[in-house]
C-alpha cells in the first residue's frame, strides 16, 4: 500500500486531502456524510476578531463551471468559537486549522493570539486577501510589502504552523511567496478566488449585491496550477494547491505541479462525500502506479 501521509510545517498529515475554509462550516456541518477523521485536515470557515454580519444578499452566483461568491466572512468572531465552536471540534481525530481575517495588522495578531493558546489548533491559515483599512482598502497580500508586514507582526506571536493563503489578483504570486517565506511562513496555500462578476442581461443588473465577488471551481483550476507550479519552483516550504479540484486526478496534477498537500472546496457543494472519495482516488492511483510514497510524485512536473 502506498504512504500518502504528508509534512507540512511542524504537521504531519495523515493524508495531503484538506477541506478549504468558507466551504466545510465547522466540519461537524459533514459529519452525516463522511468520518470527518479521514480527513488530512479542516480548515474551518474565515474568522475575525469580532462578529462580522458579512455582506447583503444576494451574494452567491453560479457562473459556468464555477461559482460567484461575496459571503464577506460572516462569522461570530474568535471569542465565539474559542468558547462554543472549539469545544465541539476539538476531539476529532483530524487537524483542525484555523483560517484568520482581519482589516488591519492588529486584528490579525489579537486573533492569532487567542488562538495560539489552544491545543487543539495546531495550526493557521493567514487570508491576507482582506483588505486594509489603513491602506485605503488595498487587499495586503496584493504587495510584498504589506503581506510582509501582517505575517512579520503574526509570526511574533503565533507559535505553532503559519500558513499564508495567497490571493491570485496581484501581478506576480512568485514575489508575493517568496516575501512571505522570508519573513517566517511555514507554508503557502494558493489560490484564493479570483475577482470576478455576474450580470443578469434581462434584469439589467449585477447578480451578486456587492457586483463584483470571489470566482472558484473547476474554470480557475488552470491557472491555480500554473501559480502552484510556479510558486513550487521557487520558495522551499510546502505549498498547497487550491482551485478547482473536483476528484483525484486534479488533486494529482496539482501535487505533480509541486503542492505538497490540496484543498477541496466548491466541490463540497456539489458532493459532500468528495474529500473522501479524493483521497481513496489518490491512493489507488498510487497503487497502481506501483508509487511507494506520495512525496515521489511531488513536483514532478
Amino acid at each position: 500500500m502506498a504512504d500518502i501521509s504528508v509534512n507540512i510545517g511542524k504537521l504531519s498529515l495523515r493524508n495531503p486531502v484538506l477541506t478549504a475554509s468558507g466551504t466545510f462550516g465547522y466540519g461537524e456541518e459533514f459529519s452525516d456524510f463522511i468520518d470527518l477523521n479521514l480527513l488530512g485536515g479542516i480548515i474551518v470557515k474565515g474568522t475575525t476578531l469580532l462578529p462580522k454580519e458579512g455582506n447583503p444578499y444576494p451574494r452567491m452566483a453560479e457562473t459556468p463551471s464555477g461559482m460567484l461568491n461575496a459571503v464577506g466572512l460572516q462569522n461570530k468572531g474568535v471569542d465565539y468559537f474559542i468558547n462554543h465552536i472549539y469545544p465541539r471540534i476539538k476531539d476529532l481525530q483530524t487537524h483542525i486549522i484555523v483560517n484568520v481575517s482581519g482589516a488591519t495588522v492588529e486584528d490579525y495578531v489579537r486573533t492569532a493570539e487567542k488562538l495560539n493558546d489552544l491545543d487543539a489548533i495546531p495550526a493557521i491559515e493567514l487570508n491576507i486577501s482582506c483588505p486594509n483599512v489603513k491602506e485605503g482598502g488595498m487587499a495586503f497580500g496584493t504587495s510584498c510589502k504589506s503581506a510582509q508586514t501582517v505575517v512579520t507582526a503574526v509570526r511574533e506571536v503565533y507559535k505553532k504552523t503559519l500558513i499564508v493563503k495567497l490571493s491570485p489578483n496581484v501581478t506576480s504570486i512568485t514575489d508575493i511567496a517568496q516575501s512571505v517565506e522570508d519573513v517566517g511562513a511555514d507554508a503557502v496555500s494558493l489560490i484564493n478566488t479570483l475577482l470576478g462578476m455576474a450580470i443578469d442581461a434581462e434584469k439589467q443588473q449585477p447578480l451578486l449585491s456587492t457586483i463584483t465577488g470571489g470566482l472558484s471551481g473547476p474554470c480557475v483550476k488552470p491557472i491555480a496550477l500554473r501559480m502552484v507550479w510556479q510558486v513550487a519552483k521557487v520558495v522551499k516550504i510546502p505549498v498547497i494547491g487550491i482551485g478547482g479540484i473536483m476528484d483525484a486526478t486534479d488533486a494529482i496534477e496539482f501535487i505533480l505541479a509541486g503542492a505538497s498537500a490540496v484543498q477541496i472546496g466548491t466541490a463540497n457543494f456539489i458532493d459532500p462525500q468528495v474529500s473522501v472519495k479524493i483521497i481513496n482516488g489518490i491512493e489507488d492511483y498510487l497503487n497502481r502506479k506501483n508509487i511507494r510514497h506520495i512525496t515521489d510524485i511531488t513536483g514532478k512536473i
